[in-house]
């Protein structure tokens, strides 16, 4: 499966974005759908993430101002980031895990990322 990131830009610190991630196939057969950043001269940090069943987790630093969200018929996971923060500056990436069936191994696809940008 391809993931299509889309949505990023520049926004003014307090302002919002919609970031989407179309996958080219379905993503109902994934065990979950995330959302990750990473900042320059930082490691990859997981942002959000929502499983086949909707349960959702957010990173702390997000808690309260980011949504995750699933459209199974659009095979299409957003992320909704709201009161954005000069420090949610990064380049985001979509992720699709599902876990091997008999060994567990999670298997991971990723998006091209797209760049957030707050300015203060």
């Amino acid at each position: 499966v391809q993931l299509q990131a889309s949505g990023g830009g520049l926004v003014q610190a307090g302002g919002s974005l919609r970031l989407s991630c179309a996958a080219s196939g379905s993503i109902s057969s994934f065990n979950a759908m995330g959302w990750y950043r990473q900042a320059p001269g930082k490691q990859r940090e997981l942002v959000a993430v929502i499983t086949s069943s909707t349960y959702t987790q957010y990173a702390d630093s997000v808690k309260g101002r980011f949504t995750i969200s699933r459209d199974n018929a659009k095979n299409t996971v957003y992320l909704q980031m709201n009161s954005l923060k000069p420090e949610d500056t990064a380049v985001y990436y979509c992720n699709a895990r599902y876990y091997a069936v008999v060994s567990g191994r999670p298997n991971d696809y990723w998006g091209q990322g797209t760049q957030v940008t707050v300015s203060s």
